[in-house]
């Protein structure tokens, strides 16, 4: 038997679990994403989903993409760099530039790529890229790309982070990226430290706002609008998956920076562009979401109303401050079975284990949604709270404690909408 064969026979983790009726992976789901889903022919809670704002389903964003159809076709057939860049590509670079505040922006064909397409180009063999440790794994698997050095810094850990700087060369490029909300642990990034760290030891700031679009600072614009510092990060990543109710991903940034990735990023110069009905879909819920602030003032209530729930029953959120949820559990297999069970129950959570986490990290994550109802969060609620005392949850963490900071959640969505 060849190597790759032994290999691959090797790896039995998935079957063992599924031998076990908890396999919570590949779900098929039979219906458009919303707040209630079809799967395997009942109606089930969707609490997985990034869908924050909603709109998958918005009538808007579906007539969009099918008049994008009409007019287009139903793809480019090509990369951005030769015949794949239509003029909806264009409509939508310039509307994303405007929404979050720079002068220009590149899409590419998934957020994936967008962070392999920057992050992987704007540094040489002789710079350096910072991570924080959390990052998501498209950021670093893009830094590995770069040639750069790569160093990482403990998660949101400024001391470490200054440590790090303080030790580089002056002259060479530093480039700084983080996450805007880390996906995991549904904290935010400590932005205005890392800017004046940048500024006092001449870095360069990415930031990536997959979850933080839509969801934190004015109508949704991301972490550096809710901060105040959109004039001063560099660069503002975002991806269409999650708010904007599509496929793809951007990056604005001043004409310069954009100019370079153009005829640089070889994630966009050799692939195909997304199809203009993404682009087009991507648009309406844009257009939406500044015209109807009502969806992210839902979204912070529901969230802040959850989390104090289940902060009140005892579960263990870690450091939360957004719509990301995540229900500490600390065992890999327990989680599977709390996950089996709300599904028995009707509803949909994630699973994260290790090693997506570290192994005394393992969590159900739940993400909310503008349009959940306070109806379909309390019956959630519910069967979390009876599931955890079916499991003997709190039990567990009472012998296995873990401590975690505690940060405040935002209310300046709320406040200033």
């Amino acid at each position: 038997m060849r190597a790759l064969e032994k290999k691959m026979k090797a790896y039995t983790a998935p079957d063992e679990v599924k031998a076990l009726g908890i396999y919570p992976y590949f779900r098929e789901v039979g219906s458009g994403q919303d707040t209630e889903v079809m799967m395997q022919g009942r109606k089930v809670l969707m609490f997985g989903s990034n869908s924050y704002m909603g709109l998958n389903n918005h009538p808007e964003v579906k007539e969009a993409a099918k008049r994008a159809i009409d007019k287009y076709g139903t793809g480019c057939s090509g990369s951005r760099f030769l015949n794949g860049t239509s003029v909806i590509h264009i409509e939508l670079e310039e509307k994303l530039a405007h929404f979050v505040g720079k002068e220009a922006s590149l899409v590419f064909s998934t957020g994936y790529q967008t962070n392999l397409g920057v992050v992987g180009t704007l540094t040489g063999r002789h710079d350096y890229i910072i991570l924080d440790e959390l990052n998501h794994a498209s950021i670093i698997e893009g830094s590995r790309l770069s040639f750069s050095k790569v160093l990482k810094y403990s998660h949101n850990d400024m001391t470490e982070l200054e440590d790090l700087l303080k030790k580089l060369p002056e002259d060479k490029i530093k480039l700084i990226v983080c996450d805007g909300i880390f996906s995991m642990e549904g904290d935010i990034a400590k932005l205005p430290e890392i800017m004046a760290l940048a500024k006092k030891y001449d870095a360069a700031v990415m930031v990536d706002d997959a979850h933080s679009l839509g969801v934190l600072g004015k109508t949704g614009k991301g972490t550096s609008d809710h901060f105040g510092l959109t004039d001063e990060v560099d660069m503002i990543m975002g991806t269409f998956s999650k708010s904007l109710a599509s496929l793809g991903g951007f990056v604005a940034a001043n004409n310069d920076i954009i100019k370079y990735l153009k005829h640089h990023a070889r994630a966009l110069i050799f692939s195909a562009s997304i199809p203009p009905a993404q682009a087009a879909t991507a648009m309406a819920a844009l257009d939406i979401i500044q015209r109807e602030p009502e969806r992210i003032v839902n979204l912070w209530k529901n969230t802040h109303y959850m989390i104090d729930e289940l902060k009140k029953a005892g579960f263990d959120l870690g450091i939360t401050e957004t719509p990301i949820i995540p229900i500490y559990v600390r065992d890999n297999m327990k989680t599977f079975m709390f996950t089996k069970r709300l599904f028995d129950e009707g509803i949909f959570v994630n699973p994260v284990v290790s090693p997506a986490v570290k192994s005394d990290s393992s969590l159900i994550r739940i993400s909310l949604m503008a349009t959940h109802t306070k109806a379909q969060i309390d019956k959630t609620l519910e069967k979390i709270n009876m599931i955890a005392r079916e499991l003997e949850l709190f039990e567990f963490q009472a012998a296995h404690p873990h401590n975690h900071d505690k940060h405040p959640l935002p209310t300046d969505v709320e406040e200033e909408l």
